[in-house]
């Protein structure tokens, strides 16, 4: 049995519920506080359910909610990764891409890239990089910077919403 279908997320108070999925969306607990409002039912002691519902809530949110959420992800390769301070969950994402273990020159790639797409932008490239490896995502990175802001935006959703269910299959 997983620890999600121990957590019976429908029967969590709403500070047990918020606690246990304040971080399947990276720093913002409003998500789930959202998710937990809408109320509880037996829906959400099924991943695809409970997911469901949180993306939902993101498609659903103000464009100023949806950028502050984008903003709150960090840098594919980038400082705070080097620096050792993602969370626990980006951590885990990045090394499992392969990230930490990036040459000189591709880490120096990943920094150009991810300035030249914030300036483009304004807001971090997002990849749900689950089953990628390093070249991959540098490949996505390379493709996806020639898109418009309103498709950026768009996969950049999309992809913090793959983020989302792995991290909910993750428990």
């Amino acid at each position: 049995m997983s620890r999600f279908q121990t957590l019976s997320p429908s029967r969590l108070s709403r500070k047990d519920f918020v606690s246990a999925f304040a971080d399947i969306y990276e720093h913002s607990p409003w998500v789930a506080e959202k998710a937990y409002d809408l109320g509880q039912d037996a829906s959400l002691d099924e991943i695809d359910s409970l997911h469901q519902r949180m993306a939902d809530i993101l498609l659903s949110a103000s464009h100023e909610a949806q950028l502050a959420l984008i903003n709150a992800h960090p840098d594919l390769a980038g400082k705070a990764a080097i620096r050792g301070e993602l969370t626990a969950s980006s951590t885990a994402e990045q090394a499992g891409a392969g990230i930490s273990e990036c040459s000189v020159e591709e880490f120096a790639r990943f920094t150009e890239l991810n300035d030249a797409y914030k300036a483009k932008f304004g807001f971090p490239f997002i990849k749900a990089v689950k089953g990628s490896n390093r070249h991959q995502i540098l490949a996505a990175f390379e493709e996806r910077i020639h898109n418009s802001a309103e498709q950026e935006f768009a996969t950049a959703l999309a992809e913090i919403n793959k983020i989302a269910l792995f991290r909910l299959q993750a428990l």
